[in-house]
């Protein structure tokens, strides 16, 4: 799937923006520690860079309360060869990762009603976005890019507006979204997202071979994908996310999020205009004697 064919460089240069999920109440339940995860997408990153020279990566962090670009392989401080056995690249996203999270944690949001809060989707994928969309407009030539969602959270029906036009941005811009869904139940909009853009969706069955799942499915470029046979999307849940209840006017149409006896639009009786229905129906019905 090209962006741009006249910008772009040889077919197997990509540019992959890794979206990290670090929800600490999602991973305090997990079965899979958050540590042994960062190794397993530390070891998927050096991979991916090794492909190719021309490589990128980006990753974002997606927290509870905030999100942050926590790494760029285009960077000059992240070029260096590194000292000891870790690269490089791996102590300063380390570094960066241990600093985001302490600061999401510090910031305060409101208490956390009933099951696993939901992380920030909606805003690491629009940071996303918009880093790609500046490395379309940054030069004559730029790789494939491409996004990948490393995710445990569940869905936050408050965020499915901004998910879905997040969506369809990527659509537009005919970028994919790829999805690695690591929660207990399947996510409905990153089933969406994988399935609307052309990307690939995968609900990893054994957490301890992460890295073997990454690296077969998604460590290919987007050129050589038409030769493999990745998984396809099966069951997608298209259904809209329902955030609250609300009462609707039959005459107006007006919606309120409380029960009242009178639209304060329209002035309409609630319950009066079904009955009068109801009673005219009956009328007509009645023999004529």
């Amino acid at each position: 799937m090209a962006s741009a064919p006249s910008k772009l460089y040889a077919d197997d240069v990509s540019l992959l923006v890794v979206l990290l999920d670090t929800n600490p109440f999602f991973w305090s339940s997990s079965p899979l520690p958050f540590s042994k995860f960062i190794s397993h997408v530390l070891a998927f990153l050096n991979t991916t860079l090794r492909l190719h020279q021309l490589n990128q990566v980006v990753v974002i962090a997606t927290g509870y309360n905030c999100c942050d670009y926590i790494y760029d392989s285009s960077s000059a401080t992240n070029q260096s060869s590194g000292t000891g056995m870790m690269p490089a690249f791996c102590s300063n996203l380390l570094e960066k990762l241990d600093k985001f999270v302490t600061r999401d944690e510090q910031l305060e949001k409101g208490g956390q009603e009933g099951g696993i809060a939901s992380s920030l989707l909606s805003g690491s994928l629009s940071m996303a976005l918009c880093y790609i969309q500046r490395i379309f407009r940054s030069g004559p030539l730029h790789p494939h890019p491409r996004i990948l969602c490393l995710h445990g959270s569940p869905d936050g029906p408050e965020q499915y507006v901004a998910i879905m036009n997040a969506i369809f941005s990527a659509q537009r811009s005919m970028v994919p979204i790829d999805s690695c869904y690591i929660g207990a139940q399947n996510s409905a909009f990153l089933q969406q997202a994988s399935y609307i853009t052309g990307g690939v969706y995968l609900k990893p069955q054994i957490l301890d071979g992460l890295f073997q799942y990454l690296s077969t499915v998604y460590a290919t470029d987007l050129h050589s994908r038409g030769s493999l046979q990745l998984p396809k999307s099966v069951g997608v849940d298209f259904r809209a996310s329902t955030i609250d209840m609300g009462y609707i006017c039959s005459v107006c149409l007006s919606i309120f999020c409380m029960h009242h006896k009178k639209c304060s639009t329209c002035g309409s009786v609630f319950g009066q205009a079904q009955s009068d229905v109801a009673s005219t129906s009956n009328k007509r019905k009645t023999p004529d004697t």
